[in-house]
This record gives structure tokens, sequence and C-alpha cells, in this order.
């Protein structure tokens, strides 16, 4: 292979796992598109009659409309990536990078440091003129866009300094572990991601959210009466209600709930509120709160806290394989190449994992649904996603092997069928 000959492998099985990277990568790339091309194709011309009563003739020609754009934008933010990512590679670009931190650098903290951060910064900057003409041309084409270039700007900076501030403290102490505890080093690293995922699971809205958005507790009054009252009916403690104003940003209608313990807090957008009935807001919250009920968010943190720690061991087996660090170009083992050789490596698990978290993820929404609509009204949940996914433009007829690999919620119309099947029941 003539690609080969230009980038130097320098450790015996180095050839092979750098030919085997970029198969992944174009095969990844590849079944991405092809799924893409599966759900645009699925998509009818004639509005289907099971959309009838969700979408008119009108509305459903500006989604198929929406899609469209959209789906050729990620096309080419996708292709773009693909072609910058293969041409770095195939042009050794890793290791030519990896020579510059190691002649700045002593250092394994700070070379994995300066690798990884310089990387993603340029895969930002190298996003931003695709995240900038989705904003500004294709939601503001279809009336959904209230960000101000100013805001897109601080969005963006914002979001940057602190993926670069958290990842990077994190990274540091992982590489320091290594260094500090060998082979055993993924345990120690494994059990600081432990606590920074509570921390931030407690802590998040209180120390992320205020950087871009203002919270506000709701105003006492019908809506905040019923959703205590529902709250109060089904033994779940919530003390702690706000609004968000989501409307400066996109007209987009969202809730969510996030905190542990006596810090959670049920979060609305203004413009859930001024969308939706306070009936179906409640019925919202109420499939929600039967996550909670359910135990779905706990079992979510376990399931990932365990793959963390999977992830972390298998990484602690590869991490000194000197062949991972020669196929991107280093001409010995080097933390921050097999990092990177060891995670295009995993693509095909992380793949299969995340097909069953999905299959999993789905499951709930069923079980959560289901317990909306036995100790609220069905009718109201329903009537509430339908305004949520027409007034958002959202797919409800996706493909179902994209949908299968894809969604970590079932589609609109599935969930409207299995909350019609469990009235019936009852």
């Amino acid at each position: 292979m003539p690609f080969v000959a230009n980038v130097t492998c320098n450790f015996t099985g180095g050839k092979m796992i750098f030919i085997v990277i970029v198969v992944f990568l174009c095969l990844d790339f590849i079944l991405e598109r092809v799924l893409e091309h599966l759900n645009f194709k699925h998509m009818s011309p004639v509005l289907p009659e099971s959309l009838k009563g969700i979408y008119d003739e009108k509305e459903y020609g500006r989604f198929q409309s929406y899609k469209r754009e959209n789906g050729r934008l990620d096309s080419w933010s996708s292709g773009f990536g693909f072609a910058v990512m293969m041409i770095f590679l195939l042009a050794g670009g890793f290791g030519w990078y990896n020579d510059w931190v190691v002649s700045v650098t002593d250092s394994a903290v700070w070379q994995t440091l300066l690798f990884v951060v310089g990387l993603s910064l340029a895969s930002s900057v190298l996003d931003i003129p695709f995240d900038y003409y989705a904003t500004f041309h294709i939601e503001e084409k279809y009336g959904f866009n209230k960000t101000t270039r100013k805001i897109f700007w601080l969005d963006a900076v914002k979001e940057l300094l602190v993926s670069l501030v958290m990842g990077g403290v994190l990274l540091a102490l992982v590489v320091w572990f290594y260094t500090w505890a060998g082979a055993s080093f993924w345990l120690y690293a494994w059990g600081v991601v432990i606590v920074f995922s509570l921390f931030m699971g407690m802590f998040y809205s209180q120390l992320i959210v205020p950087l871009f958005n203002k919270q506000t507790p709701l105003q006492e009054g019908s809506l905040r009466d019923k959703i205590q009252a529902f709250a109060g009916k089904v033994g779940f403690k919530l003390d702690n209600i706000y609004v968000i104003d989501g409307s400066k940003r996109s007209t987009k209608a969202n809730a969510y709930f996030t905190g542990l313990g006596p810090k959670k807090r049920v979060v609305l957008y203004d413009t859930l509120i001024d969308d939706l009935t306070e009936e179906e807001i409640v019925a919202v919250l109420a499939h929600e709160i039967g996550h909670y009920k359910k135990r779905h968010t706990l079992q979510s943190m376990g399931l990932s806290i365990v793959q963390t720690g999977i992830i972390l061991w298998l990484f602690s087996l590869c991490v000194n394989n000197a062949a991972l660090s020669g196929a991107l170009g280093g001409d010995k083992a080097y933390f921050q190449l097999g990092l990177m050789a060891f995670a295009i490596l995993y693509s095909p698990v992380n793949l299969i994992l995340g097909i069953g978290m999905n299959v999993w993820s789905r499951k709930n929404e069923y079980e959560a649904d289901a317990f909306a609509g036995t100790h609220y009204e069905g009718e109201y949940l329903v009537s509430g996603l339908k305004k949520i996914s027409v007034k958002s433009l959202s797919n409800l007829t996706p493909h179902p092997l994209y949908e299968y690999i894809y969604y970590s919620h079932p589609s609109l119309l599935k969930r409207i069928g299995a909350i019609n099947v469990f009235k019936n029941k009852i």
C-alpha cells in the first residue's frame, strides 16, 4: 500500500495497526453515511397517514426541507472532518506533532496535555464554520434561532474553556497516576472519574449552567402548585423548580432534571411554559419523575461508571504498547500516542456498547411513559410530546436501523402507540 510508505511506523506490528486504524476510520465514516442515506430515503414525500393529526401538509413540508438542509450540512461537516483526519494521519501528522511536543517538555503530563489540548483546539476551530452556518442560516431560516452573534461567540469561547479546564485537569491526573502507579494507574483514575461524576451530577446546575443561562425559581402560582401536588402524590420530594431562559438561543422547548439527593431540581425552559398547557407540562415532568422512581438515573450512573472502568482497564493493557505509538509515528511508547490509537481502535467496541445502551435507554423511556400514564393522564403526555416534536420539526418516521443504532428515545409514533396500548390495559 503506497500511503504506508510515507508514514513512519517504527515497531513490529506498527504498520499493521496503522492499516487497521485507517480501515476503522473509513468503515466508521461509510457506515455513518449509509445510515444517513437510508434515513433520508425513508422519508415519504407524501404525508403518511400515521402523521395526520400531528403534522399538517405545510408543517410536514417544512420538516422535510429542514431535515434535508441539516443532512447536507452534516454530510459536508463529516466529510470535511474525515478528509482532514485522513490527510493528517497519512502524512504522519501525529508523529510530527508528537515530536514537537516531546521537544518542548520532558514531562509526560505536559506532553499529553499539549498533545490533546492542541488537537482539541484545532478540532473546535474547524467545527466553528459549520456550527455558525447551522445557527445563522438553517436554524434562523426555519424560525428556531434566537441567538445573537455575540452570544454565539461567547458560548463558543466559554464551552471551549470549560471543556479544556475540566478535561485538562482530569487528563493530567490520569497521566500523573500512570507515572506514579504504573500498570495499576487505571484504578486511581477510575476513582477520580467516579468522584468527579458524582460532584458534577450534584452541582452542574449551580456551577456550569449559570455560565450560559439564567435560572430563576418558578413563581408561585397554579403551575408550581400542580407540579408540587403531583410530586407529593407519588412520594417525590421536589422543592427546587427553576425556569431557564432558553428563548434567548432557540424557540425549541425542553425540560430536564438535574442533581442528586437534596440538590436535585427540575428545570423548565421558558419556551416549554409558553408552548404547553400546565397539564401537559406536569405530564412531561411526570415522565421525568418516572425515571427517578424507577431508579433509571442511578442505574444509568452505575452503568456509566462500570463502562468507564472497563475502558480504563483496557487502555491500561495497551498504554505501554510500543506498536500503538509506532503506528502513529512515535519512536517509542508515548502515553498520548497510545491514547489516540486506542481511542480509534476502541471505536467498534464503543459502537456496540452504544447500541446496547440505546436499547436499554429506549426501554427506560417506555417505562417512564407508563409511569406518567399510570399516575397522571396519558393523553396530556401524548399531546405534550406532539407539540414538542412538531415545534422542533423532529423526524417522526426514522429508518428502523438508524433508530436502532442512534436513538436513545423511541420515535414519537412508537411512544404514542405504547402509551395508548398501556391506557387500554388499565
